[in-house]
């Protein structure tokens, strides 16, 4: 037990030797010194932990921002199909549309021939009172025929035949037919009549299926009267190649003015010659239009 004793001591003195002889004053480090470096140590790994939560949420912040910006781009490629489709737009609504300008210049063709008509026949009956509508040359029924009856009276037999002349120097340039003349000196638009509607209107008082005949009558009679006289206004045809001129009775069905007095029920007792210009369903039926005109008056030509 001794000998182990003695033998373990010798072995402990050994090694104190050797660490003695490694020991180096200079190479050792005072402990402030020591604490001070482990202090620099964990606020260096506090520091960097910071820094990479930071660095973490600047890669959030990256991401986000470019999805939004991919999300931006997306709405400017948008944006820029909206625009360019809306210029196309504001440019085809610039470019008149051949339809709508057709059928403007047609409404504008019919108010002109309104006029002249109201124009022509004032001349030859200064005294005589018209009314022009949008669509009608209007005539006051007590001035064509006596109340309740459908014969012209005979001094306004010879206002019926110079309408009908009147319409005869007028129709050749807005119809087909035999005695179609086409112009574009006094048709530059093209427009076609469709028809020449001569419309018997009465007032309210009396039975209304007896006005409906009264008027229809009136209007048969001025048109009778129209078409003996100038035979040739039957020549006169629409794009369907019928005779624009017709007859239409409405009674009491269409009345301009309220029938509560009696000024307003003369008023409503009249005779309208309606026109009805041709209204094409398409901008390849202007052309057929133009063609009919155009060929109808080298067939027409002497």
């Amino acid at each position: 037990m001794t000998d182990m004793t003695v033998g373990f001591l010798f072995i402990v003195i050994l090694l104190l030797a050797f660490f003695a002889s490694q020991y180096n004053p200079s190479e050792m480090v005072p402990r402030p010194e020591y604490q001070k470096v482990l202090t620099e140590r964990d606020a260096l790994a506090e520091e960097l932990k910071g820094l990479e939560q930071r660095i973490a949420q600047l890669l959030k912040e990256r991401d986000a921002a470019i999805a939004a910006r991919e999300r931006a781009d997306k709405e400017i490629v948008e944006l820029k199909s909206r625009i360019a489709k809306l210029e196309a737009e504001l440019e085809r609504l610039r470019k008149p549309n051949p339809l709508e300008a057709y059928i403007n210049s047609s409404m504008e063709a019919r108010r002109r021939i309104l006029q002249q008509l109201r124009d022509r026949i004032a001349l030859d009956f200064p005294g005589i009172q018209l009314m022009l509508s949008e669509e009608s040359l209007r005539f006051q029924g007590e001035g064509l025929f006596k109340r309740g009856e459908s014969t012209l009276l005979p001094d306004r037999l010879r206002l019926v035949q110079v309408l009908a002349n009147r319409l005869h120097e007028i129709l050749p340039c807005y119809t087909l037919g035999s005695d179609a003349r086409f112009d574009a000196n006094c048709n530059s638009g093209f427009a076609l009549i469709e028809a020449v509607q001569i419309e018997g209107h009465t007032d309210s008082d009396g039975d209304d299926m007896a006005n409906l005949v009264l008027s229809t009558n009136r209007a048969t009679t001025t048109f009778r009267a129209m078409t003996t006289h100038q035979e040739r206004l039957l020549n006169y045809l629409n794009f369907q190649r019928q005779p624009v001129l017709s007859v239409a009775g409405y009674g009491r069905m269409r009345p301009i003015a309220s029938n509560d007095t009696v000024e307003d029920k003369a008023t409503n007792r009249r005779i309208d010659l309606r026109i009805i210009m041709y209204v094409p369903h398409d901008t390849d039926e202007i052309d057929k239009v133009r063609d009919a005109l155009l060929i109808g008056s080298r067939m027409s030509s002497p």
